[in-house]
C-alpha cells in the first residue's frame, strides 16, 4: 500500500456535481493498493497516517498528529499511485490491485482510520472519476509505502 498524504486547510472530492467527502483542516490521503497487499500492510499504514506528526503545535513546529489535534482525514482511492513508468512514456497499471482485491482493502482502511481517530473519515467513491480539490497547507506532502516501512 502506498499513500500520498497532504496536509490541508480544506479538501473535498466530487463525483460529477455531487460532493462525496469534504473536510476542514487535516489530511488528504490518496491510497493506492498493490495486488499482494494484506491486512498487515493496512494496519501498519493506517496507524502511520493517524500518528504521523506533521501538524503544527503551539510553537508552529510539526509536532502533532491528526489524532492528537482532532483534525479531519479525507480518504481517496488512487490506483495510479502504483503506476509503472520504467518502459516508454505510457504508464503501466500492473502494480495496482484489481478492483475485487482493492475495494475491500480500501473500505477496511477507512474503517481502521475511523477506529484509530474515533470519528468518521469521509471518502471518495471507489473506481469513480473524481475531482479532488484542496488547499495544501505548508505545503506538506509525504509519500509512505507499507513495503518500505519508511
Amino acid at each position: 500500500m502506498r499513500v500520498v498524504i497532504q496536509r490541508v486547510r480544506e479538501a473535498s472530492v466530487k463525483v460529477g456535481d455531487r460532493v462525496c467527502g469534504q473536510i476542514g483542516p487535516g489530511l488528504l490521503v490518496l491510497l493506492g493498493i498493490a495486488p499482494d497487499d494484506t491486512e498487515t500492510d493496512l494496519e501498519w499504514l493506517a496507524a502511520k497516517v493517524a500518528d504521523l506528526r506533521i501538524l503544527d503545535d503551539e510553537a508552529g513546529v510539526m509536532n502533532r498528529s491528526v489524532k492528537e489535534v482532532g483534525g479531519d482525514v479525507l480518504l481517496v482511492s488512487q490506483f495510479t499511485l502504483l503506476a509503472t513508468t520504467r518502459k516508454g512514456t505510457r504508464p503501466g497499471w500492473s502494480g495496482a490491485a484489481r478492483p475485487e482485491v482493492a475495494r475491500p482493502l480500501y473500505e477496511a482502511f477507512g474503517r481502521r482510520l475511523e477506529s484509530l481517530l474515533g470519528r468518521p473519515v469521509p471518502t471518495g467513491e471507489f473506481g469513480a472519476d473524481m475531482q479532488v480539490s484542496l488547499v495544501n497547507d505548508g505545503p506538506v506532502t509525504l509519500v509512505v509505502d507499507s513495503r518500505l516501512r519508511e
